[in-house]
């Protein structure tokens, strides 16, 4: 069996299950924009857009030129590997950012199977949760809606559709009910697992096992995985406990939401409106793998705060690690909590709720130990990478085979 992924960023969602299909007898193709990808048994091709969105294009319409101008690149590249007698039985693609918008074009005998994150709209969660009570209609509301385009046209010429979350397959239209399969990605619940003589490699923070260390994880610094409120809380926590340390790992820009005037941010807000004891925040930027892990293994509580939106991998790469998570009490989080109310520790994106939920596993190392080990406990039973991507594999035989 011969599979062709397709997403911008490489490894993203698609690698190890590669690597994992490469190591049980398949032909793993994976085209990104990524240079230098490689991974091992898959074989890599890049793609690049000819030109960038228009200059004076329409707000709404930006984001579906985006998509076509990915998807053309894509189409260029697989029309020159066509031609030297390329044909994959299947290709898997992000949707949204345009990679498999002409798959069907180029291959109309291959499975196509679209990767679906979210669908944007005026009432979806996310925005409901920053909007007010008004009932006014908003640029941003209209641009959300706009979004979708490249989305739409996904689902309509894909084969099969998967959704990481139940959630998130919540925010599609129902009429779509039947042919969204929810199916995560997988956690590698070997490499993310705890041990106890890990500290964090990096020379200037020295914390580990067995010391007060608050960790946080996210790709930026703002209001939508609850950047803000977590430092408000930590000038808390760091007050009430002199022993604790923090440890962020992100950039310092907005990865999801509305971007602020250049030269500000939310880390630069923090810096200059928290009193706390700087000495004992540590900003890590991001981190290669194998540190990430180690900031991880070193955690006493991970917070991962977050409003109704994509679930993060981190959270879950935390529990696996068997870290006590303090998260928020939103729904997507709440999918998971469900399973087993002892794994995570829920609180509202409040400052003093968020430092006092923290505070009080800061107190109790056996209640760490009871969370930690319900955490990884459930990552292991319901999100094991292993048992998903076996069951990926049978999903994608079953979807060629008829």
């Amino acid at each position: 069996m011969r599979i062709l992924f397709l997403h911008d960023n490489f490894p993203a969602q698609f690698g190890a299950f590669g690597v994992y299909l490469a190591q049980n007898g398949w032909e793993a193709w994976f085209g990104t924009q990524r240079e230098g990808a490689a991974l091992p048994g898959v074989r890599a091709f890049n793609y690049k857009p000819h030109r960038k969105v228009t200059e004076d294009i329409h707000p709404y319409a930006a984001s579906f030129e985006r998509a076509v101008l990915n998807g053309q690149a894509v189409a260029r590249a697989g029309l020159e590997l066509k031609r030297k007698g390329f044909s994959p039985d299947i290709v898997m693609a992000h949707s949204g950012w345009g990679p498999g918008l002409f798959v069907k074009d180029v291959w109309p005998d291959a499975k196509y199977v679209g990767y679906f994150e979210w669908y944007y709209c005026s009432d979806a969660p996310d925005v409901a949760y920053f909007s007010s009570s008004s009932q006014e209609v908003t640029d941003t509301q209209l641009r959300a809606r706009a979004r979708n385009g490249a989305i739409l046209m996904d689902l309509a010429a894909c084969d099969a559709a998967l959704c990481p979350t139940a959630f998130q397959k919540e925010q599609f239209p129902a009429c779509f009910e039947d042919k969204l399969t929810i199916m995560h990605d997988g956690v590698d619940t070997d490499y993310y697992a705890p041990d106890a003589h890990v500290r964090a490699a990096l020379p200037d923070i020295g914390a580990g096992y067995g010391d007060e260390v608050i960790t946080y994880v996210a790709r930026g610094m703002e209001p939508y995985r609850g950047f803000p409120a977590f430092m408000k809380a930590l000038e808390i926590t760091l007050r009430e406990r002199p022993e604790a340390r923090a440890v962020i790992v992100g950039e310092d820009r907005v990865a999801y939401g509305s971007q602020l005037e250049k030269g500000d941010s939310y880390k630069k807000r923090a810096l200059e409106s928290c009193d706390m004891d700087w000495a004992r925040v540590h900003f890590t930027g991001l981190l290669p793998r194998a540190q990430y892990r180690q900031v991880l293994l070193a955690s006493s509580v991970h917070v991962y705060l977050t409003v109704p939106f994509v679930l993060s991998w981190s959270m879950l790469e935390a529990m696996s690690a068997g870290c006590a998570v303090v998260a928020s009490d939103v729904a997507p989080v709440r999918e998971i909590a469900e399973k087993d109310p002892h794994a995570l520790r829920l609180t509202g994106l409040e400052p003093e709720r968020i430092a006092k939920t923290i505070i009080s596993l800061l107190e109790s190392e056996e209640r760490r130990r009871r969370h930690g080990a319900a955490a990884r406990a459930l990552i292991r039973r319901d999100y094991g990478a292993q048992a998903i991507y076996a069951e990926k594999q049978r999903f994608l035989e079953k979807l060629v085979t008829g």
